[in-house]
């Protein structure tokens, strides 16, 4: 055992140690969260428009804080830029992550010298967790891939604003950098291609133990390292033992990249974002990612079907129920209040608090009162695909409504590893699954008013074409599985298998 393997042991026992009990007072220190919250939110200009002064408990702050997307606090970060103080948080933040939004455009997240700590914190607990409830330290001692944004940073209002990995990856311990890649200069590339190539070039002889990233780009980089070698994952990296994913649902990826791996490897799923590190896996064999407690981050569960209302209803965490979709809403000593992130997750346990992340609120199919979300088409692909032994390279989905032959349906445009011998029979099994787990659209389909979804195969290397058209390939950039329109639908017609 070497040494960095040898020092990991003691203090991932120290840390999983306090893990455990923050299990027990997840309820109390999320309360406990909240005061601190109030106690510094007081003094900014948010506190008073909010009037917190006079909040003292969550039903006072729920009258006070109405709940806001990134627009509704674009008025508030343009102060910022402008070089206010004391604004969200206290004094400035310390960076801008710096995201896309769909409806936002450009999204500057705020981070503060409080709450880096816990980006970066949540990363360590993960993997120290592993390591003390597994034993498994002596991939410590091997080369670790973090595949990032780009560490060169921009300044926007004199702030320091880059995508969060890249702002991250200033903050991996000095103790592993002589164990990081790709090198410094390769990830500050930005064109993806290029970079890939780069960091294949430089691991490629590597003794690789560890691999983080997104799923979409852990593939490319696999493909990439196969077609230059003819050997799996494994068989190049043979001391491989962990690889980290999260930002979005692993199991569509699931089948396909262990196939490329060809061996076994420990898998550890993270629930991190610009608005801060949410969730991790704290188990090798208890179902989901245990909610980071007592983090700087107040949560607030809203149901999910209740998002559109005027006045939807707000839980704090110790009011929640098993298997109820919410929407995930937060407030952070980053000067967030009231935040709605836009992600859906249910809770599979609550002693302690584990939940899944089962969505995005804007990622849905409900052109016939449908409502269909990630989580179901997730599911049902899946399951086709798992019967018909077949790997999913990537899919998105969209109505189809207006058809000049016949009921309307839902268009599935689906990238196979490999030519699916029974189309039709795969559709028929995708449908029959997405019927089971949602009942609005089984009962259209029932009633006549929908007829059974449709199967488009697309060519090898669709989605990174597509996204390589629209300059966002790589990055934390990811194909929307849903849309409840066909803006991205009619745009890849161009890559349809005949």
């Amino acid at each position: 055992m070497k040494i960095k393997s040898f020092l990991a042991k003691p203090y991932a026992s120290v840390i999983y140690s306090r893990i455990c009990k923050n299990m027990a007072t997840a309820v109390p220190d999320q309360e406990e969260v909240l005061q601190m919250l109030l106690r510094e939110g007081r003094k900014t200009l948010f506190g008073k428009d909010h009037g917190l002064n006079n909040v003292k408990t969550y039903a006072a702050f729920r009258e006070a804080v109405p709940l806001r997307d990134y627009e509704g606090f674009r008025p508030y970060i343009e102060r910022i830029k402008n070089g206010e103080l004391n604004v969200l948080w206290k004094g400035k933040p310390i960076y801008f992550a710096k995201t896309s939004g769909t409806t936002s455009g450009v999204k500057y997240i705020p981070i503060t010298a409080e709450s880096i700590t816990f980006h970066i914190n949540g990363a360590r607990d993960a993997l120290l967790c592993y390591m003390a409830s597994t034993g498994k330290t002596d991939f410590a001692d091997g080369k670790m891939i973090f595949l990032s944004g780009s560490p060169t940073l921009d300044r926007v209002g004199g702030i320091p604003t880059g995508r969060l990995s890249g702002i991250v990856n200033h903050f991996v311990p000095r103790y592993l950098r002589s164990n990081q890649l790709p090198s410094y200069e390769t990830n500050c590339i930005e064109d993806w291609e290029t970079k890939l190539d780069k960091i294949v070039g430089e691991t490629f002889d590597e003794n690789m133990t560890l691999i983080s990233g997104i799923p979409p780009w852990m593939q490319m980089y696999f493909d990439r390292l196969t077609e230059k070698s003819g050997k799996t994952i494994k068989e190049l990296f043979p001391e491989l033992q962990v690889i980290v994913h999260g930002g979005v649902n692993f199991e569509p990826y699931r089948n396909k990249l262990l196939k490329s791996i060809g061996g076994q490897v420990d898998l550890i799923e993270t629930f991190p974002a610009s608005e801060g590190f949410f969730a991790f896996q704290d188990s090798q064999s208890a179902e989901g990612l245990l909610l980071n407690t007592n983090a700087g981050i107040f949560y607030e569960f809203v149901p999910a079907d209740e998002m559109s209302l005027p006045n939807p209803t707000r839980l704090s965490l110790g009011e929640v129920k098993l298997g109820v979709n919410y929407a995930l809403i937060v407030s952070t000593n980053a000067g967030l209040w009231g935040y709605n992130i836009g992600d859906t997750i249910k809770f599979v346990s609550l002693n302690p608090y584990r939940l899944v992340v089962t969505g995005r609120i804007s990622h849905f199919i409900s052109a016939f009162g449908e409502h269909v979300i990630g989580e179901e088409v997730d599911y049902a692909i899946n399951r086709a695909a798992d019967k018909f032994k077949l790997q999913i390279t990537e899919f998105t989905v969209a109505p189809a409504i207006a058809v000049t032959d016949g009921l309307p349906y839902h268009e599935w445009f689906v990238e196979f590893d490999g030519d699916p011998s029974d189309l039709s029979g795969f559709a028929a099994e995708t449908d029959a699954a997405l019927r089971e787990k949602n009942i609005y659209y089984d009962d259209l389909i029932s009633g006549n008013i929908l007829r059974p979804l449709v199967i488009r195969p697309m060519r090898k290397n669709t989605f990174i074409e597509y996204m390589k058209s629209k300059g966002k390939l790589g990055g934390q950039n990811k194909v929307p599985r849903l849309g409840n329109n066909r803006a991205i639908a009619d745009e890849l017609a161009a890559w349809r298998i005949a």
